[in-house]
C-alpha cells in the first residue's frame, strides 16, 4: 500500500477540476455583467419614469382648467359687449336686463357641462348635508321643515358639495301673533 492519503484514491480530483472551482467560469462572468447592465438600465428607467410621472402631473395641474376657461370665453365676450351696450346714451334698461340674463344662462350652461350643479331647495325638506340654515319663520303654506327662502344658492361639483345653500326654514304654520300654533 502507498503512503498516500486514502480519501485521495477514494475520490480523486484532477487539478484541473479543483482551478474551475475556485474561479468563476468566463460563461459566469458575462452572465453576472449582463444582469448588472440590466440592473443599471432598470433602475434608469424607474427614474426616468418618476421624472416623466412628476413633469405630467405639473402639466395636468397647470392645464386642467384650460377646457372650463375656454368655455367662459364666450360668457367674458357677452358681459364686455353687455358693459358697452349699458354704456351707450339712450340704453334700454330691459333690453340690458335680458341681454344679462342671457349670459347667466350661457355661464350656468357652461359650468353644468363641466359637472356643476346649482342646489336651490325650494319647497323641499331641509338637508343639513346640502343646506345651511340661517333662520327659521313661520309659513301658513310651507310645513315645519321646509325651505321657505332660498338666501344664496349652493353648488355641488360632481356630487361633491361645494357650497351649501344658504336657507330659511318654515317652524309650521304660525298663528296672529306670530307664534308656532
Amino acid at each position: 500500500m502507498s503512503d498516500s492519503d486514502p480519501t485521495d484514491t477514494v475520490n480523486p480530483v484532477p487539478p484541473a477540476e479543483s482551478a474551475a472551482k475556485a474561479a468563476p467560469a468566463p460563461d459566469a462572468k458575462q452572465e453576472a455583467a449582463a444582469n448588472y447592465d440590466r440592473y443599471l438600465r432598470a433602475v434608469a428607467d424607474l427614474e426616468n419614469f418618476r421624472r416623466r410621472a412628476v413633469r405630467e402631473k405639473d402639466e395636468l395641474r397647470q392645464f386642467a382648467t384650460s377646457r372650463v376657461l375656454e368655455d367662459l370665453l364666450p360668457v367674458m365676450d357677452n358681459l364686455a359687449l353687455g358693459l358697452n351696450a349699458a354704456k351707450q346714451p339712450g340704453a334700454d334698461l330691459k333690453a340690458l336686463a335680458g341681454g344679462v340674463e342671457m349670459v347667466l344662462t350661457q355661464l350656468k350652461s357652461a359650468l353644468a357641462g363641466h359637472g356643476l350643479k346649482e342646489i336651490s331647495p325650494l319647497g323641499q325638506p331641509f338637508d343639513a348635508n346640502l343646506h345651511e340654515a340661517l333662520s327659521a319663520q313661520p309659513s301658513p303654506t310651507e310645513p315645519d321643515g321646509n325651505v321657505v327662502t332660498v338666501v344664496r344658492t349652493g353648488y355641488s361639483l360632481n356630487g361633491r358639495l361645494l357650497r351649501p345653500a344658504a336657507v330659511i326654514v318654515s317652524s309650521g304654520a304660525g298663528n296672529k301673533d306670530g307664534a308656532k300654533a
